[in-house]
């Protein structure tokens, strides 16, 4: 868990602990100066042994704990927690492009990236909807959300590798499944909008909070970067608008190569950058995998019961009740001990 604060400029606050230190010594300094003059021996004794010393300075220790408590909450402290979310339908977006075939991973990635995805699906709540869709130059829908696991089965086990690889194809696809009135043109290059705007290199252009759509998500995996098809950013940006978190696995290790019958090879490479860009406009995750287990637990991560969100939660209420128990002991130490609040 972490914390952060909504009002940090408040922060120099509990700057003044230090202050509050000073004057509680200058006053026990200015207490003993008197005590040793005007006090019988015999008091200044008792003053001077080391149980009720130790105890006489407990209760102002708990006091300027409750004021530094007091003072923090001024600056609005807030956690950021992360929480399971269920989701009611996931589609599963697999990369089916030539590159796919490399044995980097054994006994490839594809048939590897097939096992991790039945396994996927084997651990999901009966009622959670899969779809899969396929993407290569072209994406292509193979099986629409179901909660018929054997025919999710049998169609990864029909996935082919094919030739390149369009990314934002995929994500209007899914997009399209989730949302059908939503207007892409999945023919096109392009991304089609009733109204065409100018491209944003920083957010959706929506007032909809990404990942703010809770009953779906797409989990996109590819081996390699984007060579077809319409601008992955731009795809995930209309994801976005809608709410629609997209969570990105990048596949295989960095030697993996294709070879052809010829002898002739070709080195295969992920395009990280663009794969973390998407996650963050959707407000997903970007994952890595180099192996068929890590693969594995990539995808029991992002189980569709247990699909972490972050969740930010302002705490200033724990402060203050912190402060006011504090206090309280305080007072109850005081009396218990001195028969008096102060």
């Amino acid at each position: 868990m972490l914390m952060k604060f909504l009002w940090p400029h408040m922060l120099w606050l509990p700057a003044a602990l230090p202050l509050l230190v000073a004057a509680y010594l200058l006053i026990l300094r200015l207490r003993q100066k008197a005590t040793v003059r005007y006090a019988s021996l015999n008091i200044v004794k008792q003053a001077m042994r080391g149980g009720p010393a130790i105890r006489r300075h407990i209760p102002p220790l708990l006091v300027l704990i409750a004021i530094g408590a007091m003072l923090l909450s001024v600056a609005r402290p807030a956690a950021v927690i992360t929480l399971p979310s269920s989701h009611d339908s996931v589609i599963l977006a697999i990369d089916v492009s030539g590159s796919m075939r490399a044995d980097d991973v054994q006994p490839t990635r594809l048939a590897a990236a097939q096992a991790a995805a039945k396994s996927f699906i084997a651990e999901q709540p009966s009622a959670t909807r899969i779809g899969v869709v396929e993407f290569s130059s072209t994406a292509t829908l193979v099986q629409p959300p179901t909660r018929s696991r054997e025919d999710l089965e049998r169609a990864i086990d029909a996935l082919q590798p094919q030739s390149a690889t369009a990314i934002g194809s995929a994500i209007l696809v899914a997009l399209k499944t989730l949302f059908p009135d939503a207007e892409v043109d999945l023919q096109s290059s392009n991304v089609y909008r009733r109204a065409i705007a100018p491209r944003s290199t920083v957010a959706p252009r929506s007032t909809v909070q990404p990942g703010s759509f809770k009953s779906a998500a797409v989990i996109l995996l590819t081996d390699g970067q984007n060579s077809a098809g319409p601008d992955p950013l731009e795809a995930a940006r209309m994801a976005a608008e809608r709410g629609l978190r997209v969570y990105t696995v990048g596949f295989g290790t960095e030697h993996g190569e294709i070879r052809w019958d010829s002898g002739a090879s070709m080195r295969v490479s992920l395009d990280e950058p663009t794969l973390r860009g998407i996650a963050e406009l959707t407000g997903g995750e970007y994952l890595r995998a180099a192996s068929a287990s890590e693969l594995k637990q990539v995808y029991r991560t992002l189980n569709s019961s247990s699909i972490l969100e972050k969740k930010s939660t302002e705490i200033t209420a724990i402060f203050c009740a912190a402060a006011a128990l504090t206090l309280l002991l305080a007072s109850l130490l005081s009396l218990l001990w001195f028969n008096r609040l102060a």
